[in-house]
């Protein structure tokens, strides 16, 4: 089989412009055969082991080439193989290529190939979406854990083109069982993690990251807010959560808030829209701040409690428990975001009509009356049976717009 080596459409037009040569990088997936091939540093740091790469314009032998490099650099002829691209213009202006990668005894020669452009990395998600839509929509996402990093992964992957990341934090080990990020990445701001995730999905995207607290800055918070297509409060407490939905409510924006029960055992959604009910009605409806971390339990919890005492508070959960929540905010994203437009999710529209979803992933204490997933209540069941909720299941539930509300109803 040959080996493979692939090029970004964007820089190979650069490296088209000038005609020149170039020593750029390659990074090898060893025993793979596969080559990421660079002449610029791209956007996020390369994943591979790193190689020379050397890009050729001309009609030069390409092994006359590689001798050429070897026999100048010592180094080289003790260290990893050199790949070699050449490419030439022909006078009916078709371009011709070839790629050879010498692994110090032989010319291999390759076969290249190449990562699109953005007009071709989601033509599968037309119909479904609107592409073109959503690359101009921006989603401001405060929160860049566990349910911010996966929810703004999953909008670049269906085309969103703009964000905001928002999160002062930085990648620990205990986020590592729960976040799109690994150990590989531990100490690193979770804005710049969740860019390059993003950046990996959707290379042309465009993004803005805010590495502080938001209560710090709420003048540059309000302005994203008023200039954002959707707001996804993916925060841990209720003061950050207030203060967006006073956002919200100033500019007329719609916000998906989201986040997980004690341990994951269930989780809950609101859409917060114009004119509809807003997150300051829901108080006493059951709508608490929850503790995700260390830190933060330790603040709020009187000294006298030990810390052993404080970790078994924390309220943590696995992944796959986390990720229905996510990914019913993604679709209702998705679905504000195309509202207005001719595409086949549009279809839901007429299904998620509520303010507030719940799910349930285990029979644990919220959820411990909840009628169990394998006996599910049937017609030949008494009325009241029929009623009651089962877990992995998700309600919906339609609330009114309180009139005394402080935030929503006055102004």
């Amino acid at each position: 089989m040959k080996p493979l080596i692939y090029l970004y459409q964007e820089q190979l037009q650069e490296f088209l412009n000038k005609k020149t040569n170039i020593v750029g990088a390659a990074y090898e997936w060893k025993g793979e055969g596969v080559y990421h091939a660079y002449f610029d540093y791209p956007k996020v740091a390369p994943t591979g082991f790193p190689l020379v790469c050397l890009f050729s314009f001309g009609k030069k032998i390409i092994e006359t080439i590689i001798n050429d490099f070897v026999s100048t650099n010592e180094l080289q002829k003790k260290t990893n193989p050199i790949i070699c691209i050449q490419f030439n213009i022909e006078n009916d202006g078709i371009i011709t290529k070839q790629g050879v990668v010498f692994n110090g005894n032989e010319f291999i020669e390759a076969e290249i190939n190449y990562v699109p452009t953005k007009s071709e990395l989601y033509t599968r998600s037309k119909g479904l979406l609107e592409v073109g839509v959503l690359e101009k929509k921006r989603v401001l996402i405060v929160g860049c854990g566990s349910g911010g990093s996966s929810i703004a992964v999953e909008l670049a992957k269906a085309g969103v083109g703009n964000f905001v990341l928002v999160d002062f934090d930085r990648i620990e080990l205990h986020n590592i069982a729960r976040h799109i990020s690994g150990v590989n990445e531990l100490g690193r701001l979770k804005t710049n993690a969740v860019k390059d995730a993003i950046l990996l999905k959707n290379p042309y995207a465009k993004i803005t990251t805010y590495d502080f607290d938001m209560q710090q800055h709420l003048n540059i918070i309000e302005q994203e807010v008023s200039q954002a297509d959707l707001v996804i409060p993916a925060t841990d407490n209720n003061r950050t959560r207030n203060q967006l939905n006073e956002y919200l409510q100033k500019y007329k924006k719609t916000g998906i808030f989201g986040r997980a029960n004690t341990r994951a055992e269930g989780g809950d959604v609101l859409r917060v829209r114009p004119e509809g009910p807003c997150y300051a009605c829901m108080k006493g409806s059951g709508w608490g701040e929850e503790l995700s971390d260390f830190k933060q339990a330790r603040a709020v919890t009187p000294a006298y409690v030990s810390d052993e005492d404080v970790l078994a508070n924390i309220q943590v959960g696995l992944s796959t428990d986390i990720a229905p929540i996510n990914t019913m905010i993604v679709k209702l994203a998705l679905l504000e975001l195309s509202r207005g437009t001719e595409c086949e999710i549009n279809s839901l529209d007429a299904e998620l009509t509520y303010d507030y979803y719940m799910w349930a992933n285990r029979r644990d204490n919220h959820f411990k009356k909840w009628f169990p997933f394998n006996n599910m209540p049937n017609n030949e069941k008494p009325a009241f049976l029929q009623k009651v909720p089962t877990i992995l299941q998700w309600y919906g539930v339609k609330y009114e717009k309180d009139l005394k509300c402080m935030v929503c109803s006055y102004g």
